[in-house]
């Protein structure tokens, strides 16, 4: 017997950072407009005979071992499996086989991924019967601890829901509205929209901190910056309801000139280049996902310019990450 759940990474389209705790109450609430793809993370429970707690992650190739889970030490390189594992203990013995497909540092909310797909798996192992806004909140103060700097909840969401998502944050409760439904819009997006991995990781908590603390101390143009970001996520919220592909791209470019703006390092000449030779081949806009700094970037590209743009971008160093629009959030099952 075993249990097995995926669960979407993300691709941001505008409204990040509004995410993060307590800047979307500083400004009345936010707005963050997402699309889950199936970049996926994987998790497999298999139940042991005996207490011990076996780790071992596919991608990295790192092991952790226990022989009980009050045992399993946390501060390691597998800190957030451990610390889920701990949280949501099995009543047993259990080994652990974790994947993620994005590539380390993509920006793409690949830990946020991952920390749904266990705790679904976990959730369904001990038949303790959480809802999504329970895992999404137990999920967020974890990965923060794992951290140890604030973090954003819109990876949560994709990893929970998939879709092309708007997710509305409020004191009693956060909304989650779907944009894009016909399947004919979703391809179109699909088609249209390419993602590629800049080959520049970056750690998206220590841009985070930056923008919360310029936030709190009113350093430059911060506050501005984010209160533009976040009418700029209404927009984007308004076309994509409508299917209106054109004033995606206007949207789209509007909301990465006000993040490049947020904080230092949110862009760098390399990156710069890339978007630059991405629009003379036929992109209409390009941002990064995530904080910026590196890790994966979109470009939205005008009908029959595709390969020109992926050529383009190939060119200079990045590299193409095909994906689809999951349809399906969090998916949990169970085997023989």
């Amino acid at each position: 017997m075993f249990v097995e759940a995926t669960a979407p990474s993300r691709i941001d389209l505008a409204g990040g950072t509004l995410d993060i705790y307590p800047l979307y109450l500083f400004e009345e609430g936010g707005l963050t407009v997402n699309i889950g793809i199936d970049v996926a993370s994987r998790v497999r429970l298999t139940p042991r005979p005996d207490r011990a707690i076996r780790i071992r992650s596919l991608d990295t190739g790192l092991d952790q071992e226990a022989d009980r889970i009050e045992e399993l030490e946390l501060g390691g390189p597998l800190d957030l499996v451990a610390r889920l594992l701990r949280f949501y203990p099995p009543a047993g013995g259990v080994d652990v086989e974790t994947e993620n497909r994005a590539p380390r540092g993509s920006g793409l909310g690949a830990s946020s991924s991952l920390l749904i797909a266990l705790s679904g798996a976990l959730d369904a192992l001990n038949g303790t019967g959480y809802d999504g806004e329970t895992l999404i909140r137990f999920g967020a103060d974890l990965e923060a601890q794992n951290l140890g700097i604030p973090t954003g909840k819109q990876d949560y969401y994709a990893a929970y829901y998939g879709g092309v998502n708007a997710i509305r944050w409020g004191v009693r409760r956060n909304e989650v509205t779907p944009l894009l439904v016909s399947e004919q819009s979703l391809e179109t997006l699909e088609r249209r929209l390419v993602l590629t991995f800049t080959g520049i990781s970056h750690f998206s908590g220590a841009t985070n901190w930056d923008m919360l603390r310029n936030y709190v101390e009113d350093t430059g143009s911060t506050r501005k910056s984010l209160r533009t970001i976040g009418k700029t996520a209404h927009e984007m919220a308004e076309v994509l309801q409508r299917g209106d592909f054109h004033g995606f791209a206007r949207v789209l470019d509007r909301e990465w000139q006000h993040r490049r703006s947020l904080a230092e390092g949110v862009s760098t000449p390399a990156i710069d280049a890339m978007m630059t030779a991405a629009r003379d081949a036929g992109a209409l806009a390009s941002k990064l996902c995530g904080a910026g700094g590196g890790g994966c970037m979109i470009s939205f590209v005008a009908e029959g310019a595709r390969e020109a743009v992926e050529a383009a971008l190939t060119g200079h160093g990045a590299v193409l990450l095909p994906y689809r629009i999951s349809r399906t959030g969090l998916q949990v099952r169970r085997g023989g």
